[in-house]
């Protein structure tokens, strides 16, 4: 049976899997952890600030490029933390009855918390670093971003 759309083309009913057909397509989707992505943001990080110490030859601009992939990877680190504690996720589910409520609400608490904890580091980067050097702090930050794409990639690649 298909229904007709204002635009006029045909969808068929939605026909939902069997458990056979869940389990195989379980099987074929790859495991993933949030925690891969952090590990690639910490290497990224330390790449950053190997390559801002051979470029710079300075200290400074070193410990400018980790602090600036620290920014992102220790949020990142929290939030992963906190979307796969169970400890945690039950508080959020007391907070938000329902499991699609508590999935979201969790992620969007999680992101919350972490651009507040990236603009607090930000905010302290001057206080902490002696001789701070925002370009190597903004390239450390932009290197490691750049780990979420690493990680899609290698998935690709393991995939085919």
């Amino acid at each position: 049976m298909t229904d007709e759309w204002e635009d006029g083309a045909e969808v068929e009913d939605f026909k939902p899997l069997t458990r056979e057909e869940v389990r195989q397509w379980r099987e074929r989707q790859p495991g993933e952890s949030v925690w891969r992505v952090v590990g690639w943001q910490i290497m990224l990080a330390v790449a950053a600030t190997l390559l801002a110490w051979g470029v710079t030859q300075r200290a400074a601009s070193a410990w400018s490029a980790l602090y600036g992939g620290l920014c992102i990877a220790l949020p990142s680190a929290l939030m992963a933390y906190g979307l796969t504690s169970s400890a945690l996720a039950r508080i959020m589910a007391r907070m938000f009855p329902g499991v699609a409520k508590v999935s979201l609400a969790g992620v969007l608490f999680w992101e919350g918390i972490k651009v507040l904890l990236v603009l607090v580091m930000l905010w302290l980067a001057p206080r902490l670093i002696p001789g701070l050097n925002w370009l190597a702090l903004v390239g450390g930050l932009v290197v490691v971003l750049k780990a979420y794409w690493l990680e899609f990639w290698m998935r690709s690649r393991r995939a085919s």
